[in-house]
């Protein structure tokens, strides 16, 4: 299943290869994570998108959760990673091609045993890719996730702060 175009993994890459700051900022999130992590009673934490691995590197010196990162345009992180407790994927969504989104939503739902925590941007970046485009090539409204993530998860947590970004926790059916 393809979650990337070749084109927009190379242009990632290199975003990520200017090492201005791009993918780095993960680590914002841990305390959120870890609260989710307890609530869920997980273990095991995949940092979906993970750029520069921050949360990870972070966590560790804070947490016995064990990390891993996923990155299809880092080729250290590109391996597919293995289905665990705890999927989070913080400023990702709306990096996503949106021809890719569906099939990013399943490879997501394929990788999740207990639940996700997501936080999605819902405004422009303020960083241009090498090809003109803003970084964030698939700016919706809060509303438009929502509905998203709903087809997959059951959405247990849902804060919107308009006009900026939204973030979800959301569980498997029944969990």
């Amino acid at each position: 299943m393809n979650t990337i175009s070749d084109e927009y993994r190379a242009l990632n890459a290199r975003a990520h290869q200017d090492n201005d700051g791009f993918g780095v900022r993960g680590f914002k999130h841990l305390p959120k994570v870890l609260q989710v992590a307890e609530r869920l009673k997980a273990e095991t934490v995949l940092d979906y998108g993970c750029g520069g691995n921050t949360l990870a590197a972070h966590a560790r010196r804070v947490s016995a959760l064990k990390f891993a990162g996923y990155d299809p345009a880092i080729p250290e992180y590109a391996a597919e990673p293995t289905p665990v407790d705890l999927l989070v994927c913080t400023d990702v969504l709306e990096h996503v091609e949106p021809l890719y989104l569906t099939n990013v939503m399943e490879h997501i739902d394929s990788l999740v045993l207990r639940g996700v925590y997501l936080n999605i941007a819902c405004r422009p970046a303020k960083r241009v890719l090498a090809d003109g485009r803003n970084a964030h090539i698939l700016v919706r409204n809060p509303e438009f996730w929502f509905d998203v993530v709903r087809q997959y998860f059951d959405v247990i947590e849902y804060k919107a702060v308009i006009g900026h970004s939204v973030s979800i926790v959301a569980t498997r059916e029944g969990y």
